[in-house]
């Protein structure tokens, strides 16, 4: 079902390089940059909140209909497993990205998810290793490229794909796009599309938090993906100050 292509493999491989000088440049500017959003890393904030604007109009007009008539027709085991098949691919990238952080008792643990749920759990339509206290973790290369020091570069919002910064988006389109087992199938874009309208409707439940938190909803979001990312990045060893009731709230929200 799976066919690696070494070709597109180097490619992606050889444009890890760009990012990377790009980030430096990027971090720099940071610094030196007094603009208003210079504090939170949102020193593109009049351009992300246009982006923001344009995502936003999409969403209502098609992403969000739907997801919402996806969740409707679906009935909940069928969407659970769903989420879990999608689990489950995503626990292979995690386990390199925490043998990458030198965190092998994680990485094994990651192993054993794939291995109990690919197997007994049929191809991961059943979360088995959960409820047999292999605990899932939440790991990619921009979280990697956090742990080996590398800056985080400017916030910025992407059409279509929403909130991000430059280590994460660069991260997400060469050694994450890599690590997913989906894009060697031949069925990957249908893969793609599935994926992102059952993520899209599990964040349905999540959107009235932004509205009872913050009247700026452009601020909300960044503030709480940020955040987020934080959370992730220092496997939940915050200071509870740092840790705003919004986070609270969306703990369960996952950045692309």
């Amino acid at each position: 079902m799976f066919q690696f292509s070494l070709k597109k493999g180097y490619f992606y491989a050889v444009l890890i390089l760009l990012p990377m000088l790009f980030l430096t440049a990027c971090s720099q500017s940071q610094r030196l940059s007094k603009d208003i959003g210079s504090t939170n890393g949102d020193t593109l904030e009049r351009h992300n909140r246009d982006i923001f604007k344009f995502n936003a109009s999409i969403d209502k007009l098609i992403f969000k209909p739907i997801a919402v008539t996806y969740q409707k027709v679906t009935p909940d085991l069928v969407d659970t497993s769903i989420s879990n098949f999608f689990g489950n691919l995503e626990d292979v990238g995690t386990a390199v990205n925490n043998l990458l952080q030198w965190k092998p008792g994680e990485a094994l643990i990651d192993v054993e998810r794939v291995l109990f749920n690919s197997s007994i759990g049929l191809g991961g339509l059943f979360d088995v290793a959960t409820k047999i206290g292999l605990e899932k973790h939440d790991e990619d290369f921009g979280q990697t490229l956090a742990v080996w020091g590398v800056d985080s570069g400017p916030y910025i919002m992407l059409p279509f794909l929403g909130p991000s910064t430059v280590r994460d988006f660069t991260s997400k389109f060469t050694v994450d796009s890599l690590l997913d087992p989906a894009k060697y199938s031949k069925a990957s874009f249908s893969l793609f599309v599935l994926d992102k309208v059952d993520s899209r409707a599990d964040l349905i439940s999540e959107e009235e938090a932004f509205k009872d938190f913050s009247d700026d909803q452009y601020s909300a979001l960044r503030d709480a993906w940020l955040q987020r990312r934080e959370f992730l990045i220092r496997d939940g060893k915050v200071d509870d100050d740092a840790q705003s009731d919004l986070i609270d709230a969306l703990e369960d929200l996952d950045d692309e």
